[in-house]
């Protein structure tokens, strides 16, 4: 498995080995060692989601209270999604900065985001499915959102599907009346670049 840090600090993407015959494929979509070795810690998990989503579904930008945030690790069994890492930690370096990787079952990558980074992406075909290892639990009052099409973050979001048909981007009533970015700083929702850097150097010990 190769890994990569993206241009957002504190998330990477990893790309298994497949190995191939005429039964199918198998591969390793998350090893420890690896991931420990990109992250500086083990991933504590604590929940598996699953999301399946027809193209142009848009899900995002979501990201959790700090500490303890709900870092996740992302892959696209079926279909294609682009994923999307945003940093939304105040202080950060590269606050505002977004970075996207192509999950799909073609390359079957995965992405991590560590803790306090904002997490999206789009459905680029009917019937993606998307499946997520969690850090922690589901826990509404601690989780919040910014809008996806805000102009400010201006994320270039795809506008065909893979076949070249058109997208219309499709978002849940929640996500859709998300705050933009600088709203959402100015309501103290955001976490902040030193509350992340002490919770992620504690899992590191």
């Amino acid at each position: 498995m190769e890994f990569r840090e993206l241009s957002v600090p504190g998330a990477w993407e990893f790309t298994p080995r497949q190995f191939g015959d005429p039964r199918g494929v198998f591969l390793e979509w998350f090893k420890s060692g690896p991931f420990a070795e990109a992250a500086g810690h083990a991933l504590d998990l604590q929940q598996a989601n699953a999301s399946v989503s027809a193209a142009g579904v848009m899900r995002g930008i979501h990201f959790a209270d700090v500490p303890p945030g709900q870092a996740k690790y992302v892959t696209c069994a079926k279909g294609a999604v682009l994923d999307v890492a945003i940093d939304v930690r105040v202080g950060s370096p590269t606050f505002g900065r977004w970075d996207t990787v192509l999950l799909d079952d073609v390359d079957r990558r995965a992405v991590y985001l560590s803790e306090g980074l904002g997490h999206a992406f789009l459905s680029l075909e009917d019937d993606s499915t998307v499946l997520y290892l969690c850090s922690t639990g589901y826990s509404p009052g601690r989780e919040h959102g910014i809008h996806p099409l805000d102009p400010e973050v201006g994320i270039e979001w795809p506008t065909v599907d893979r076949a070249g048909r058109p997208l219309t981007p499709q978002l849940s009533d929640k996500d859709q009346a998300a705050p933009g970015l600088s709203e959402a700083r100015e309501q103290g929702l955001l976490p902040t670049y030193a509350a992340v850097q002490e919770y992620v150097a504690s899992l590191r010990g």
